[in-house]
């Protein structure tokens, strides 16, 4: 039998292997998947998932999940405000079910039932305040979500919502630095082109933008292929 100082003391070995994962270079979906793995296993859960937000078209779609069925993972994408997942989402706020089997909000009873899980349990993510996704657990028996259960899930909600805003934040940094280095080599050839066709930038520029669609390649290519072609005949 488990001493309740040693399963705090899973709980916290959990939590900070999950802390460790949000620093590490590793993709989004990979640590998401990691997360729920740990998290099934210190919630006893049948099945653990994370939903997140397409802020678009307004729905729910699975991204991380540890359960092998197919019919879960692949059942149509839920619309904020339409089950329990998109309830919890757009009230921003912690809604459980005791038996899901039963529950007109659920609308999936006969996957539940087909795969063995009963309660339920939704907790949404959220960055700065803006709701962006959902963490589920399900149970194989009837089971009633206690208040540590809800704040240990709520602690790794939080976590996974800072998984997401580091992991947008590196595609900002990503995508800013790749425009400044097509910027500084569209730049460079246009100074080639105009020092040798003696155009003016905006000729240039034209140039470049003109051989780009013509040959389907991006302006990045043609500017490095005037610089390179620049250099070889120096």
């Amino acid at each position: 039998m488990t001493k309740r100082g040693d399963s705090r003391g899973d709980t916290i070995e959990s939590l900070f292997q999950i802390s460790s994962e949000i620093v590490s270079d590793k993709y989004l979906n990979e640590i998401l998947r990691f997360i729920v793995n740990i998290t099934a296993r210190m919630m006893k859960s049948k099945i653990c998932s994370i939903l997140l937000l397409d802020e678009k078209k307004r729905e729910l779609y699975i991204v991380a999940t540890q359960s092998l069925s197919e019919e879960y993972i692949n059942k149509p994408n839920l619309k904020v405000g339409e089950g329990i997942s998109g309830i919890a989402i757009k009230n921003k706020s912690v809604i459980m079910s005791p038996d899901v089997r039963s529950d007109k909000r659920f609308k999936y009873p006969e996957i539940a039932r087909k795969e063995n899980f009963v309660s339920m349990i939704s907790v949404p993510i959220s960055i700065k305040g803006r709701p962006v996704g959902v963490v589920n657990s399900y149970t194989p028996k009837k089971h009633k979500h206690t208040k540590k259960e809800t704040t240990l899930l709520q602690t790794i909600a939080n976590q996974a919502g800072l998984v997401i805003e580091n992991s947008k934040l590196m595609e900002e940094i990503n995508s800013t630095k790749q425009l400044l280095e097509i910027r500084k080599s569209v730049e460079r050839a246009k100074g080639i082109l105009m020092r040798d066709l003696a155009i003016s930038e905006d000729e240039a520029y034209k140039i470049i933008q003109r051989k780009s669609m013509d040959t389907c390649r991006p302006m990045k290519e043609i500017a490095e292929a005037v610089i390179l072609t620049y250099e070889i005949k120096k």
